[in-house]
């Protein structure tokens, strides 16, 4: 019996979304601009020259962008050697819970709500109960910000007034940062149960803590303790299907969080995408036929979209592609490794926010050979996990 690895490289985006228009986003494409940037010498630090992904490209990384997009990108020209194409959306929103719950089977039905772009851009009644059921003194920033960014600016005023710091994203969710010594982490938690008690009714995703520590600017630095407190996914995902089937679902990264931990089996984090890598790796011993091991690796997006960082974001893909050897190594002869994403994140893009792309979907393992899947709906990564497991 089989095993499923799922890989959710968050953000790699690979542009031609017929919906984008709708969305400020017509003409993004996270993967074509990269390279393009990278080939034209434009994202030389750290790294150097053209974007150097063979294993991803052996997979059909560059024939995914061109199916999606209709454009080329430099130097991905392999022909594909596996199960290769490209997915679409159909949830509203560019978020990651939607991207995520759809590609495990369950389109979203009704779009999240979104916090408009104003200063406060949380409702003031809301933040007053808020305030007052958690016994705070106030709460600082209230507004949309790049997370990394927005504890520089409110760090100091934070540990000073004990003010937690609540902002949010293109994402349907309100996060709160707080010093792990200062304020204290359990209280962070506690904060964000509260306010899950408060937004969620507004069909709000996801409430994130954001623990950091250090003493300055500059020095602050976020925590692995986050935790998010998600809206649980409707029925027949395929967590669930893999669990009526008496499989197990590891979580990798936040995974568990996505999916409010609905029939997740286990959750292994670490602090960045290459202990998450470890871990994927370890199941490749532990897991037992009829498995999913489903995985997030973050730091595209959170690290490198968001911030707009070019070259940040090609050496993430640089890093992650060079260790797949590694892992293809490791699979046995009736297990399947998909790669895919939940969204777009271009770095060349105006704004920090998502970008509306169609995704990548590579598929690979010792008894795949070469096959066009075409443009699919991001469910069909779903599908295909639920046939190789022989899911209900």
């Amino acid at each position: 019996m089989a095993r499923v690895f799922l890989c959710v490289l968050d953000s790699v985006g690979c542009g031609g979304a017929p919906d984008a228009v709708h969305y400020g986003d017509e003409g993004s494409n996270t993967l074509l601009h990269i390279a393009e940037a990278c080939a034209a010498g434009r994202a030389e630090e750290g790294r150097s020259g053209p974007l150097k992904v063979p294993n991803l490209n052996a997979m059909g990384l560059g024939a995914a962008i061109t199916l999606a997009s209709g454009k080329a990108a430099p130097g991905l020209s392999a022909v594909p050697g596996g199960w290769w194409g490209a997915a679409e959306e159909i949830s509203a929103g560019k978020d990651t819970q939607s991207g995520h719950w759809e590609l495990a089977g369950v389109p979203v039905a009704r779009d999240w709500h979104y916090f408009p772009r104003t200063v406060p851009a949380f409702p003031v009644d809301l933040m007053a109960e808020l305030i007052s059921r958690s016994g705070l003194p106030g709460t600082l920033a209230n507004c949309h910000a790049s997370g990394t960014e927005i504890i520089d600016q409110f760090g100091l005023e934070h540990i000073a007034t004990g003010k937690p710091i609540v902002y949010t994203s293109a994402d349907s969710v309100v996060q709160i940062a707080a010093h792990e010594g200062h304020f204290g982490l359990e209280r962070l938690l506690d904060l964000c149960r509260i306010a899950a008690d408060i937004f969620h009714p507004l069909n709000v995703g996801r409430i994130i803590a954001r623990p950091f520590v250090g003493e300055a600017p500059g020095d602050f630095v976020r925590t692995t303790n986050r935790k998010d407190f998600a809206i649980a996914p409707p029925d027949g995902t395929i967590c669930d299907r893999v669990a009526a089937s008496g499989g197990a679902v590891h979580a990798v990264g936040k995974i568990g969080d996505i999916f409010a931990m609905k029939s997740i089996s286990d959750v292994s984090k670490g602090g960045d995408d290459m202990a998450l890598f470890d871990h994927v790796l370890a199941f490749t011993d532990k897991a037992r036929p009829g498995d999913l091991i489903f995985a997030n690796f973050i730091e595209f997006d959170s690290l490198w979209g968001h911030r707009r960082n070019v070259a940040g974001y090609a050496r993430a893909l640089e890093a992650f592609d060079a260790r797949l050897p590694e892992l293809t190594a490791r699979l046995r002869p009736d297990d399947l490794l998909i790669i895919t994403a939940d969204h777009g994140n271009d770095p060349t893009w105006p704004g920090t926010d998502h970008t509306r792309e169609r995704v990548p979907v590579l598929v690979t393992g010792p008894r795949v050979t070469a096959r066009k899947l075409g443009i699919v709906p991001f469910t069909a990564v779903a599908q295909l996990t639920a046939l190789h497991l022989s899911c209900r």
